[in-house]
């Protein structure tokens, strides 16, 4: 049986979505898992606000694709969500080791790929400077781990669904 979700509007908050969802499990009333959720807003022309948590940012197109510039790209977004995935597995690593996180830094980058439009291959660089090659192949390991990579490299199923309900209004 479906468990209706966080943004059918049912809970008030992310806790108390959480609890219901909790309880409807263990009673083996609820056949699916949402661990993670984020929602997007419509702001104006292209730009959009993405929220998670309380956390907000936004998203828009440079100047020359109609935006204002104000934020990141889509693409942008998913290179940042992978190299922020990797740079926290490396810095667990680092820290695990006693090892210094000090300079850590990751560089991703994509190209382009066409039919249909995608990012077609990313490259990640971790820069560790000063790390001891005995730890090289072990952060490798750890990057690797990264659930953003992982899902990159065995992609997940996307359902998409519209609702295009026009919310009732209390008079």
């Amino acid at each position: 049986m479906p468990c209706t979700r966080k943004g059918d509007g049912v809970f008030a908050d992310y806790a108390d979505y959480n609890v219901a969802v909790t309880v409807l499990r263990r009673l083996h009333l609820c056949d699916w898992e949402i661990i993670m959720e984020v929602t997007v807003h419509h702001l104006g022309g292209v730009k959009f606000e993405a929220g998670a948590r309380g956390h907000r940012i936004v998203c828009d197109q440079p100047a020359e694709n109609r935006g204002g510039d104000t934020g990141m790209t889509p693409p942008e977004l998913l290179l940042a969500s992978l190299g922020t995935c990797a740079g926290f597995y490396a810095a667990e690593y680092l820290r695990a080791r006693n090892l210094s996180v000090e300079s850590l830094d990751v560089r991703v980058s994509a190209e382009k790929a066409a039919a249909p439009a995608r990012l077609g291959a990313f490259r990640v660089e971790i820069m560790a400077p000063g790390l001891d090659p005995q730890h090289e192949a072990g952060i490798l390991r750890a990057v690797h781990a990264c659930l953003i990579h992982n899902t990159l490299m065995h992609p997940p199923a996307i359902e998409i669904v519209l609702d295009s309900r026009v919310p009732a209004t209390i008079v």
